[in-house]
């Protein structure tokens, strides 16, 4: 069977390909072309007042700061209005986002000022900086994303609450990802949703595109109690759509990525509605069922629809993005590194040898007894980074490492570079999994690990990402995967 890791395209792109023609439709085409002329000049006069506003509001903001004698992380604040949100968008496009925080703290230092997504943000890569952003979460800092990712999560979405209802929301999603519950409840459905999706595979997958069908109809099954089916891959196909939105500027005039991912929020929003609204009829009959969904509408909050909908939709996104990265890391790490992927299978053979049959379904001992297994997920995570970082504002003017964060900037603590930082890991690009057995450099209190983040806002489904990769490299089958081809990042299973 042929893995691969990303693009569906097995030839890169030629430009020899292209092909201009002309046929009879090119006049009608010329007068539209007209048409969209005739726009663009009425458009162009309220752009330039918007850019003449903003280049005041940024040296405004610029001056502002120097006649109060802050003393700021050094850096710039790049274009007017847009700064240097390109370059970041550009980066976290591409195999290697790391250059544009790395560039920048090679320049500045591991604390510096930039200029993204419309605001000055201050970027932290230095880990105490970090700790003390994420220790002080409700106190010195409160959260703050980009309007293109919070116009699409969605207001009530648990990543945007505040105060105590995010502590209640919070505890109330860690209840139904804890380990009493995986171990009791979700184990056997993790186990079967897996094996199920493996032997549905042709000879040939796309493996990321597997990897979220898994993980999206786990989050469903744990939030509504939905089995895989039409609904949850339509479901799931919009929201690709709505994921792609998220690195974007959130102006749908400008932007067709941002206007197709608004569109797609739409359309999940309203599916999920009707899921509620069907939900709260059995209710009342008493038919509740032990999912998300029913402590929600269970819940003494008595919250609206529209308020168990972003809760819901943000939280999907969570479970369907993030652990399908890491399956899909995990199993290209794995094949790039053959004495983990040795180790890895001599570990799950045992496991299988005390099972009366290949398809018995694995229990919580069979979960605990994989300790080089977790070596893995822990340096997947490190290496991967599913969580590059986070975004809070301050409440207050912060002094902090000589410096002095202005109240209302947006601050990002990025986890990514700590973690791929050789000053706290050696060799830190390499993926070496042994390095988390006991006594070993990462296992010592000096090293700073946030694969989760941290704080009060730790991600809720940390454990829950750890069985799931851990089955998932139990059923996979590991010592069947080979690497394939370095030009098609791909695998080949025999």
């Amino acid at each position: 069977m042929l893995v691969k890791f990303g693009s569906t395209c097995d030839t890169p792109y030629n430009i020899s390909n292209i092909r201009i023609y002309t046929d009879r439709n090119t006049h009608d085409q010329f007068h539209h072309f007209l048409t969209i002329t005739s726009m663009a000049s009425f458009i162009t006069t309220p752009l330039i007042l918007l850019f003449i506003s903003a280049l005041f509001l940024f040296v405004h903001r610029r001056s502002r700061y120097r006649r109060l004698h802050l003393r700021l992380p050094p850096g710039t604040l790049g274009l007017p209005f847009a700064g240097e949100t390109l370059q970041l968008i550009s980066a976290y496009k591409t195999d290697n986002p790391e250059p544009f925080i790395d560039h920048r703290v090679h320049r500045y230092g591991p604390i510096f000022t930039t200029h993204v997504f419309g605001e000055p943000t201050v970027f932290s890569a230095d880990p105490e900086t970090n700790r003390f952003i994420l220790l002080n979460e409700g106190k010195l800092f409160e959260c703050s994303y980009p309007g293109s990712i919070s116009n699409l999560l969605g207001k009530h979405s648990l990543l945007l609450m505040k105060g105590s209802l995010h502590k209640r929301m919070h505890s109330l999603t860690m209840s139904f990802a804890n380990s009493p519950i995986i171990k009791d409840h979700l184990l056997v459905d993790i186990d079967r949703l897996i094996r199920l999706n493996l032997d549905s595979w042709s000879d040939r997958v796309l493996l990321m595109e597997e990897a979220k069908k898994i993980t999206f109809e786990l989050t469903v099954k744990q939030l509504m109690s939905f089995d895989p089916g039409e609904w949850t891959e339509t479901l799931r196909k919009e929201y690709v759509l709505v994921i792609e939105g998220f690195f974007t500027l959130p102006l749908p005039l400008f932007s067709t990525t941002y206007r197709r991912a608004i569109k797609a929020r739409t359309k999940v929003a309203e599916a999920l509605t009707l899921i509620v609204r069907e939900r709260r009829k059995e209710s009342v009959k008493e038919e509740r069922k032990n999912d998300m969904l029913g402590a929600l509408l269970a819940s003494s909050n008595h919250f609206s629809d529209e308020e168990i909908v972003d809760f819901m939709l943000a939280l999907l996104v969570a479970g369907y993005e993030t652990t399908s990265t890491i399956m899909t890391l995990a199993v290209k790490f794995l094949t790039e590194t053959p004495l983990a992927l040795a180790q890895l299978k001599e570990e799950h053979d045992q496991i299988r040898a005390k099972k009366g049959h290949p398809e018995e379904p694995l229990e919580w001992t069979d979960y605990k007894s994989m300790a080089f297994t977790q070596c893995v997920v822990n340096e997947t995570l490190r290496v991967a980074n599913i969580i590059g970082g986070i975004f809070r504002r301050a409440m207050r003017d912060i002094n902090i490492k000589g410096y002095t964060i202005p109240k209302g900037w947006r601050v990002f603590a990025s986890f990514r570079a700590v973690h791929l930082n050789p000053d706290h890991y050696k060799d830190a690009r390499t993926f070496n999994p042994w390095r988390w057995q006991s006594n070993s450099e990462a296992t010592s209190p000096g090293n700073v690990y946030t694969p989760f983040g941290g704080g009060p806002r730790l991600c809720p489904g940390y454990e829950l990402a750890r069985v799931v990769l851990s089955i998932f490299l139990h059923r996979i089958d590991a010592e069947e995967v080979s690497y394939h081809s370095e030009a098609q990042r791909g695998v080949q299973t025999k």
